[in-house]
């Protein structure tokens, strides 16, 4: 039975697919059809130029082999390629005896201003002619500006967020980084601009990413020899927000991959959108490279909210929930309750729990049962000042001097030790450390927790002490 260039093409397609990802071939190999087979030469129609350069010059090899497979030793393939505004052109694109598919010149010429168009395409993994692919944009559709509550803490992040929603890559907030600790609204703020430019640019592809899940993809398409095709469709985003990227460091291949995506969405005026726990200067396990080009566009803190705005969040969760407060109750819980927005949701959740179950009215002694178990954890906290005042009395040496600028030996050792167990023991940045003990820079934190670990390895009279102070710390955790 004599074969059709349609089940060639098939055959040809049934063979591709065992060696490249789903990805890669809806890409590049499902747009094409095949036109005709004559003889040895099956004839296939791409989209443009540029899609027949690209697949020649990183397919070329599976292509040889499957249509040698089908036609023999002497197949080969010729190209028809689309151009805008025509139906097609036929380009001759033969194998010159070796049965590689290469390209000869086109039967029908090309016009000048049409070989300007296309070597204009900025994009090169947007291919003009196929159908870009619909991508989820993983955004949570509840969390927008309009039930962000802004404050003096966030006020910052929170217009220049607004502004790349509204502007997206034409903005100098190119990337914009939002930093701050857990619980302040830097997922809100994030997903919100995602939510903005979903709701009034249809046309903009938006990808929400955890850090977590980035590396786990990286990991993935490294397996599956893949991870061309992994830049490639993270190229293809036109708003791409990435959260916690702390979780990066010292991930030195996925740090690697996402510095050339991000290189190309920022050349391309595509918007990146960052959060992490600190600003990019004190992320010690990122590269250089990447740390300079987060500095290229805005880094904006959320800070601690005030009393009014912890207010204001608070009575925003009670009309959600339908919770119905007296003031004396929301003044206790807002004076007492401070630094995460999710324990102030927490708590209303609670009290509208208990009002539920108990037919009990909501007052200050009901509020004190229910968010007692946050407040004795923040008496019970191992904090730095807790630590300076063990070391302060373990070393004989005033807190005062544990914060001075003294450089005598007892004084020093004494700071190192307090930075040490801080570091240790407790959530506060390297940052906010160099600030605590005298205004000193991460760095300085950083040497002298290295220099305390080789201390306590060599000196055993200084870890015996310190380990006394551990136990200290533990007791008070319990």
């Amino acid at each position: 039975m004599e074969k059709s260039h349609i089940s060639v093409w098939d055959n040809c397609l049934h063979s591709i697919k065992k060696f490249v990802d789903s990805q890669a071939y809806k890409t590049w190999f499902a747009p094409i059809k095949p036109v005709q087979l004559h003889d040895s030469s099956l004839t296939i129609q791409v989209p443009n130029n540029f899609f027949y350069e690209w697949i020649e010059e990183h397919y070329v090899s599976l292509l040889r082999t499957s249509i040698r497979k089908e036609l023999g030793e002497n197949g080969r393939l010729e190209y028809q390629i689309l151009t805008p505004g025509s139906k097609q052109r036929s380009t001759g694109a033969a194998s010159p005896g070796a049965g590689a598919a290469s390209a000869s010149q086109p039967k029908s010429p090309v016009s000048q201003r049409e070989s300007k168009k296309e070597k204009l395409i900025k994009n090169p993994f947007v291919i003009p002619g196929i159908k870009r692919i619909k991508i989820d944009p993983q955004i949570n559709r509840s969390l927008r500006f309009h039930n962000f509550i802004e404050g003096d803490c966030n006020k910052l992040a929170r217009s220049a967020a607004y502004a790349v929603a509204k502007s997206p890559g034409k903005t100098a907030f190119n990337p914009l980084v939002i930093y701050g600790d857990s619980g302040l609204g830097k997922t809100h703020l994030a997903h919100a601009v995602g939510n903005a430019i979903l709701d009034n640019h249809e046309d903009i592809v938006v990808l929400y990413v955890s850090s977590d899940v980035f590396t786990n993809q990286v990991v993935q398409s490294i397996k599956n020899n893949a991870a061309e095709d992994f830049v490639h469709f993270y190229q293809m985003v036109d708003v791409l927000i990435v959260d916690d990227i702390q979780f990066l460091e010292r991930k030195q291949k996925t740090q690697e991959i996402f510095f050339h995506i991000f290189n190309q969405l920022h050349q391309n005026n595509k918007q990146v959108i960052m959060t992490s726990d600190r600003p990019p200067k004190d992320l010690d396990g990122l590269e250089d490279r990447l740390i300079s080009r987060f500095k290229w566009g805005l880094t904006a803190d959320l800070q601690e909210p005030d009393y009014e705005t912890r207010m204001a969040i608070f009575e925003d969760k009670m009309a959600k929930n339908n919770v119905d407060i007296p003031y004396e109750v929301k003044d206790y819980i807002c004076y007492n309750i401070h630094g995460n927005v999710r324990e102030l949701e927490g708590i209303v959740v609670s009290l509208a729990a208990q009002m539920a179950l108990t037919g009990k009215e909501i007052d200050i002694n009901l509020a004190k049962t229910v968010v007692s178990q946050y407040i004795n954890k923040a008496a019970n906290e191992v904090n730095v000042d807790f630590i300076l005042a063990i070391v302060s009395e373990s070393f004989e040496i005033s807190v005062d001097q544990l914060k001075s600028k003294s450089r005598k030996r007892d004084i020093v050792i004494g700071r190192q030790v307090a930075m040490y167990l801080a570091k240790k023991y407790t959530d506060v940045s390297l940052k906010e450390l160099g600030k605590i003990f005298g205004g000193r820079d991460h760095s300085t934190v950083i040497y002298s927790i290295n220099t305390m670990d080789d201390l306590l390895e060599t000196d055993d009279k200084l870890s015996s002490k310190v380990d006394l102070l551990v136990k200290q710390i533990k007791s008070n955790l319990k």
